[in-house]
């Protein structure tokens, strides 16, 4: 078992992975920037060291800081937990070379499915599903054009090292095609520090859904079922939920044969998602691999009983799965909500400052996880997530009045949340009837009248 592990990352993930080390019985090191100083995981670490300034380029960005903290602590391992270097395969492989075991997969394995364009060709070859597009990255506009024509509009053009959905942009014809092009490589760019790019077909209102996915170094692997993920803003996820109310049990045997497909054929070890676009008929498509543990990961842990933070470290320590396929069920229903620190009637902006007041609901059925507390201050610097709202139960009504209740006595004053908006969704009967697609937040808001967000800020 791993000793000692670095946490490579901030706010409510790194304290999560604290309390996974320490019910293992595992030291932790914390890194934090200067504005992180009086974070929650930094007081919970056993050790903690600072790594740089407020900016994330300046610290959790920074391998050589990070590596440089796990030699003065003398760690084992190095948990990176989502965002940031987590996906970054330099960072894994320098990680490698310093024998520090990274608990993810191997660098050669985020690079291959890093890369949008390669990670299509290769679970292709393993028979899984793709939506038809261009079979790597484009040359130029051009040779872009030729494809979208070819494979009829509208399309999406993706960066190869895109996430988050920056990068990305949807041209409903020939004559918006070029500019979208154009703002789709610059922002890439910007993002990513890479300006290629390749050319799907859209699929118009599908449901976005993933098949959490685990996988240990003696050819062991598992699926852990699905999570939906249709319920976006702006290619941003905002509300999760397992299992998915539109699948039935074949759709979902066959779209887990699918994921173990693809994850067999990255040649995949530890936790990781392969994320599918399904459309009205139940056609499902390969979209992309996010080799790293998922933000929305909780649901899946609620609704199998399974602790994936744990299950990465065992899987990291070379330890085998304790479990097969056939142990694993979905035996209860879980929703997730993300709270975050923005102003719905202000287009989403940020909002951050100084929590006042903080009282986070609980109760059976309640999971909360978050880094904030009274006086804890949200900075302008990072994500605007303050905390995860899960609510469990024997049937989806369940995990919904449960969740209605949780946010309802959810008290956050000094900064401006999404707390009242996410109620409204809840309560919306397209919502409650489990029919939300990818667009859904947009025609949601599209039927509310014109001053409903103000309403709900006010309220």
């Amino acid at each position: 078992m791993i000793r000692k592990i670095l946490i490579a990352n901030r706010g409510e993930i790194a304290l999560r992975i604290v309390r996974a080390c320490r019910e293992l019985g595992i030291q932790t090191m914390a890194v934090y920037s200067e504005a992180d100083e009086q974070s929650l995981h930094v007081q919970l670490a056993d050790e903690a060291i600072c790594i740089g300034p407020a900016s994330g380029a300046e610290s959790y960005l920074r391998a050589d800081r990070i590596l440089s903290a796990a030699e003065i602590g003398d760690v084992d391992a190095i948990h990176p937990g989502y965002g940031f270097l987590s996906e970054n395969s330099e960072f894994a492989e320098q990680c490698e070379s310093c024998n520090i075991i990274f608990i993810g997969p191997r660098s050669e394995t985020i690079m291959k499915m890093g890369d949008k364009a390669k990670a299509r060709e290769t679970v292709a070859k393993a028979g899984v599903p793709i939506i038809p597009g261009s079979d790597g990255p484009l040359e130029n506009e051009h040779a872009a054009t030729k494809v979208a024509q070819k494979i009829g509009f509208p399309v999406i053009i993706k960066a190869v090292a895109g996430g988050g959905g920056r990068g990305m942009r949807i041209a409903h014809n020939a004559v918006t095609f070029a500019k979208e092009f154009q703002s789709a490589r610059l922002e890439a760019v910007k993002a990513f520090g890479n300006g290629e790019l390749y050319v799907e077909k859209y699929l118009e209102s599908p449901r976005h859904i993933e098949f959490q996915v685990l996988a240990d170094m003696h050819g062991n692997m598992v699926h852990l079922g699905e999570r939906d993920c249709s319920v976006q803003r702006r290619h941003q996820k905002v509300i999760e939920e397992s299992p998915s109310p539109f699948l039935d049990k074949n759709l979902r045997n066959r779209m887990g044969k699918a994921a173990l497909k693809a994850t067999q054929a990255a040649d995949y070890v530890n936790a990781g998602t392969i994320e599918f676009l399904v459309d009205a008929k139940g056609n499902f498509y390969f979209i992309e691999m996010n080799t790293r543990i998922q933000v929305e990961h909780a649901v899946t842990e609620e609704a199998t009983g399974i602790d994936l933070i744990k299950e990465q470290i065992q899987i990291a320590s070379g330890n085998r799965l304790g479990f097969t396929q056939k142990d694993i069920s979905l035996t209860k229903h879980a929703i997730e909500c993300r709270i975050c620190a923005e102003n719905p009637s202000k287009g989403f902006i940020p909002s951050p400052g100084e929590i006042e007041l903080y009282s986070a609901p609980g109760g059976h059925g309640v999971r909360v996880d978050s880094h904030a507390y009274g006086g804890y201050t949200v900075s302008p610097y990072y994500d605007s997530m303050i905390s995860k709202v899960i609510t469990f139960g024997r049937t989806r009504k369940i995990a919904l009045d449960r969740m209605y209740r949780a946010l309802s006595e959810y008290l956050i004053r000094g900064i401006d949340t999404n707390v009242d908006f996410l109620k409204a969704v809840l309560m919306d009967p397209a919502f409650r009837q489990g029919e939300a697609t990818t667009s859904y937040i947009e025609e949601f808001l599209a039927r509310m009248p014109k001053d409903f967000l103000d309403k709900q800020s006010k309220d």
